[in-house]
């Protein structure tokens, strides 16, 4: 059962604390916070520092969630995101391969000292290298993952643009990970910078900061890396303490676990609420990355976060549905200018076709094991909320949406011109047309 603080709800909730790794209704909710009100926090980066920290039992190091005032189970959240901004300077990811013995069953979850066989040891970091870190009860190098291809790479927010650099330069950050970093206070992670791997050199990219892990905690305690259908696939029958059935999988994620590269500064993202308050709860935030997480794991950063909250009344969800920035829509979902909507009408008028549906574009969030089931869900999450035919959404998503990879092996985008009647239905009209500069009819 979560706790929630008897206090008065805030209209701003400021989060220092993170949850070293698992959410779930175990953990104490802070706040309430007003509906309406704002959330801000520091995020530390997920993955590899939490990955290469022993002690953590899931991928990520992510905020302790937050209550909302009057949110209740089979409600929905919208989390509007004001500000998603890179704090860190530079950061190191890459390719990863496991080093066996090291965990059980899963490397992110069940970590073990195999000179001690201390489970979950806590640890420190001794120089540079794979080899850096340190079981503190015996001594021994602990350390569960190895790059198979790595790099470091340095930052620019201001001017968002970053670099990889050579290995001389990897070797002088990792002689000073906490000044380049930037860790939030309380963060417990190792930085990743002091594995010092450095693969490729030179390659400059641009920069555009996402949220890969945000939303709301599910109803049972889990790793926050697995809450997805395709990581949280590695829970189901699981040797550790966090396995569980392929249908208890189903019944409790909320899918936070997204690595979608347009949860960013101006989305919206609409979650469900599977606890009561909801659990608001935010981190893995990424300096870039492109249409899906090809890599396993791309840059992952510290970084400061805001956004503001609303309850969306009897709205029950599976997964999250996600209102993108306009200039982040597939070109086939964005609405049509005044312009293009008069030669509709010009068109319609010659075939006589008269009426012209209203309509907003809507992206659902669908995740599995593979792509393929990853989009199935999807499309048939869409069908479910909106009340269309699977095949309606088939036809819709073809020719005015997309579908679009986030992660592999399965996270996806399926978005669509969504009837406006049907956004009205579901509470969130207005939502859409503010997000996207439509008029409110008469």
């Amino acid at each position: 059962m979560n706790h929630i603080t008897a206090v008065a709800p805030e209209d701003v909730v400021q989060v220092t604390s993170f949850t070293r790794g698992v959410i779930g209704p175990s953990l104490k909710l802070l706040g309430p916070v007003k509906d309406g009100g704002r959330i801000v926090t520091g995020t530390p980066p997920g993955c590899w520092g939490p990955m290469i920290t022993p002690i953590f039992q899931g991928g990520h190091e992510v905020s302790q969630p937050v209550a909302v005032e009057g949110a209740e189970v089979g409600d929905a959240v919208a989390l509007k995101i004001e500000r998603c901004s890179v704090t860190s300077l530079a950061t190191s990811s890459g390719v990863m391969e496991f080093v066996e013995g090291r965990y059980l069953g899963d490397p992110f979850v069940a970590k073990r000292c195999t000179t001690c066989g201390t489970e979950s040891p806590s640890s420190h970091v001794e120089g540079t290298g794979d080899d850096a870190i340190h079981c503190d009860v015996c001594g021994a190098e602990v350390n569960a993952f190895r790059f198979s291809h790595g790099y470091v790479i340095v930052l620019d927010s201001e001017n968002r643009v970053s670099l990889t650099v050579n290995k001389e330069a990897a070797q002088r950050i990792a002689g000073m990970p906490n000044e380049l970093a930037r860790l939030p206070e309380m963060s417990e992670q190792h930085s990743i910078l002091s594995l010092a791997r450095s693969d490729i050199s030179g390659l400059a990219a641009h920069m555009q900061p996402f949220l890969g892990n945000i939303g709301t905690i599910p109803s049972v305690d889990m790793p926050d890396s697995h809450n997805a259908g395709d990581f949280g696939a590695f829970l189901v029958d699981a040797p550790h303490r966090f396995g569980m059935s392929r249908e208890s999988l189903d019944a409790h994620k909320t899918d936070g676990h997204m690595d979608t590269n347009s949860v960013r500064e101006g989305a919206i993202l609409i979650c469900p609420v599977k606890v009561r308050g909801a659990g608001v709860y935010m981190g893995d935030m990424h300096a870039q990355q492109g249409n899906g997480e090809i890599a396993g794991h791309a840059t992952d950063v510290a970084g400061e976060v805001e956004l503001k909250v609303q309850i969306i009344k009897g709205l029950k969800l599976d997964g999250p549905i996600l209102l993108q920035r306009p200039d982040d829509l597939p070109p086939m979902a964005r609405p049509m200018s005044a312009a293009q909507r008069a030669h509709v009408k010009v068109l319609g008028e010659r075939y006589g076709q008269h009426k012209i549906e209203e309509n907003a574009p809507i992206t659902f969030i669908g995740s599995a094991a593979n792509l393929n089931d990853a989009t199935k869900n999807g499309l048939q999450r869409a069908a479910d909320v909106t009340g269309l035919p699977y095949d309606e959404i088939l036809n819709r998503a073809t020719i005015a949406g997309s579908i679009e990879i986030s992660r592999l092996p399965g996270v996806v985008r399926v978005t669509f011109l969504c009837p406006m009647p049907i956004l009205e239905r579901l509470g969130i009209a207005e939502l859409a047309r503010a997000q996207y500069g439509l008029d409110n009819p008469a």
